[in-house]
């Protein structure tokens, strides 16, 4: 999850739309919102509450900058073995279940990587040496798991940022359903779920972004059950002699993985697994598109 800006979060607000309405607030550095098919102010204000409640939770508990948190947790441990509840450890389960999935590409611990790559857009590659240094710290085989045990060598860690956004949606979603009968949408900056279809049985209309300009779809998709998720690199990257360096690291080396689409889309039954199948497609670089077609899912790729 990515870092809070540092200022104090606006309120949410609650927004009369043609079919129902809009609760949006902020949480996990991302613009969040809860659309809800109902006349009712008072119901969608609960469901939307309800959401956002659920957001703020995850994001504290398993946000790396929090001091207090679950992550930070096992990171400070320093090699001692740590015990963790029942929810945390159902996603590092999940997510070692991705780094065998994906051979190794999709790695909770390769945030450390983050130490030596700043991808602000300038031409600062880091050196050989030090990202070869820093690679001793990363890999989930290193690990030792044994549920509800984790034990980290030394200087390794964790980060959940790759599952966290997405993980977050399927719970609020669960949470606003318990408050409303209502159909409900749920996006967090960009990745989203339904609960079914709108009141008069049509598909939800879902913008995927642009990597050409902030702000604006390059096309609009119908969502009638389960989710959507995207990864890509519009805006974190390195140029350097002409060659754009993605912000998609290969863990395995260290380095940006070579040719990634600009962005990928998946459709899937959660938002967890639309998130962890959009990222396995661009760690796959210039085989996106032929992942994708393998793994037979709904998909949108742009290059």
């Amino acid at each position: 999850m990515r870092a809070a800006t540092g200022t104090e979060p606006k309120a949410a607000t609650l927004t009369r739309e043609d079919r129902g309405y809009r609760y949006a607030f902020a949480a996990m550095a991302s613009p969040c919102e809860v659309r809800i098919d109902s006349p009712d102010a008072d119901i969608a204000a609960q469901a939307g509450a309800a959401a956002e409640a659920e957001a703020v939770r995850i994001e504290r508990k398993y946000s790396r900058y929090r001091p207090d948190s679950a992550v930070t947790r096992i990171n400070v441990a320093a090699g001692a073995e740590i015990k963790v509840d029942d929810e945390t450890a159902d996603l590092i389960d999940f997510a070692a279940a991705c780094f065998a999935e994906a051979n190794g590409l999709f790695d909770i611990t390769s945030g450390v990587l983050r130490r030596v790559w700043r991808f602000d857009g300038s031409d600062r590659i880091p050196m050989a040496g030090d990202i070869a240094a820093i690679r001793e710290l990363v890999g989930w085989s290193k690990a030792l798991w044994r549920r509800p045990v984790l034990k980290l060598a030394p200087g390794m860690e964790i980060d959940l940022g790759g599952l966290g956004k997405e993980y977050a949606v399927d719970c609020a979603l669960a949470r606003a359903r318990a408050a409303t009968a209502a159909p409900v949408l749920v996006n967090f900056g960009g990745d989203l779920r339904v609960s079914g279809p709108r009141a008069d049985g049509a598909a939800w209309k879902v913008g995927i972004a642009s990597v050409q300009k902030e702000g604006t779809a390059a096309g609009l998709i119908d969502l009638a059950e389960g989710a959507l998720a995207t990864s890509g690199d519009a805006n974190r990257y390195l140029l350097k002699d002409g060659v754009r360096y993605s912000h998609i690291l290969d863990p395995r080396s260290g380095w940006p993985v070579k040719d990634p689409p600009r962005s990928v889309t998946v459709a899937a039954a959660t938002c967890i697994e639309a998130g962890s199948l959009a990222t396995f497609a661009m760690l796959q670089g210039v085989r996106a598109e032929a992942f994708l077609k393998r793994e037979a899912v709904r998909s949108w790729c742009i290059r």
